[in-house]
């Protein structure tokens, strides 16, 4: 027989005859650089570890674009730039808008000439000289214009035009075909999809705007694993000190991976993640059962089974434990524990290796 049949077969014996306890006195404990530390109750158990991908909230992007035909004369943003709202994105030139000025102003000018033939109708009216029906008609004109002329106003303000523009536009009748892109909210600009120089038809984008205050997580869960995991369970990211928490469990399976999506929101350190960053994340429950923390240096494994060394008066008692969940280089355990135990949170190999009677240390 050769000598690593001899030596698997000690092992196999060693294995099967290893006693319970360890005894050993504290100088050989020390020699073995053991060291001792306590139990930590754990109040939530990772259950799950799964790809998710850092999303923007539909409802805080938005696209900024041109209100009709014009040319862009010059663009004051880019690519990563941060912005207020109502701050100046890009100056426009645009022969639409003067058509549009144009027509407000002959609009004003006709509406208040049916404001002076309804005023003297209505006076005459009043005084018995004129029929009724004539008043009403003066005063229909009146309405008619009064609105069509409320109807161009707000496309002045669709196309840029503020109000104060507008004003001082009636006072000294001076067109402009130069209107200005304003911020609609505080953000971060993601795309320019437009150069200086280029013409653009109505409608045409020229920013891609978003506000990352607040991200959203798509997480793709197995979903022969959905049935573990609700609204509200925490979210723990691999490497990161964000932290979100489940909104959204998808009705629906993709048919590709047969992954169901979940959405979480990130509630803590948002500015540490960028919107399509791709990140590893870990699923966080509440752990209403006894359950301990304990560092992954303090377990042994043995036969596919794991094991703590709890101290006792003449060493260590080897005592079996179930892994329920693991997290960064902890692992939560189940057990035959009370909680005031004391344990070995370092040379669990030195202490493994007498147990099974194979001597060493680390």
């Amino acid at each position: 027989m050769s000598l690593k049949n001899v030596f698997f077969l000690l092992c196999l014996s060693f294995n099967l005859y290893a006693n319970e306890n360890i005894t050993l006195t504290p100088e050989q404990i020390t020699n073995l650089g053991v060291e001792i530390g306590t139990l930590k109750s754990a109040a939530s158990i990772p259950v799950l570890n799964a790809p998710a991908k850092v999303v923007i909230p539909p409802e805080h992007e938005t696209i900024v674009s041109a209100p009709q035909a014009a040319l862009i004369s010059r663009l004051n943003v880019t690519v990563g730039d941060m912005v207020k709202k109502g701050q100046p994105l890009a100056t426009l030139n645009s022969p639409e808008l003067v058509n549009l000025q144009h027509q407000y102003l002959q609009i004003s000018l006709e509406k208040n000439l049916a404001l002076q033939n309804y005023q003297r109708d209505k006076k005459l009216f009043d005084e018995g000289v004129i029929a009724q029906k004539r008043w009403q008609e003066t005063h229909s004109l009146y309405q008619d214009r009064e609105s069509e002329l409320n109807n161009i106003k707000q496309m002045l303000k669709i196309a840029g035009m503020s109000e104060t523009a507008i004003k001082r536009l009636l006072q000294t009748r001076q067109l402009n075909s130069q209107t200005t892109l304003v911020a609609p909210i505080n953000g971060v600009i993601l795309e320019r999809m437009a150069t200086a120089g280029e013409r653009l038809n109505a409608l045409a984008p020229l920013y891609r705007l978003a506000n990352l205050e607040q991200l959203w997580l798509e997480i793709a869960i197995p979903q022969e694993q959905v049935s573990n995991i609700k609204v509200g369970d925490q979210v723990a990211i691999v490497n990161n000190p964000a932290t979100a928490k489940i909104t959204l469990l998808s009705k629906s399976v993709n048919l590709v991976n047969q992954s169901v999506m979940a959405r979480a929101v990130i509630v803590s350190n948002p500015e540490t993640l960028r919107a399509g960053q791709s990140v590893n994340i870990q699923l966080i429950q509440a752990n209403n059962n006894t359950a301990f923390e304990v560092p992954n240096t303090a377990l042994a494994q043995n036969e596919g089974k794991a094991y703590l060394f709890v101290r006792n008066a003449k060493g260590f008692s080897v005592t079996p434990v179930t892994v329920i969940g693991k997290q960064a280089n902890t692992s939560m355990i189940s057990g035959a524990l009370k909680g005031s135990e004391q344990i070995a949170v370092k040379g669990a190999v030195a202490l493994k290796a007498n147990w099974l009677g194979l001597g060493g240390d680390e």
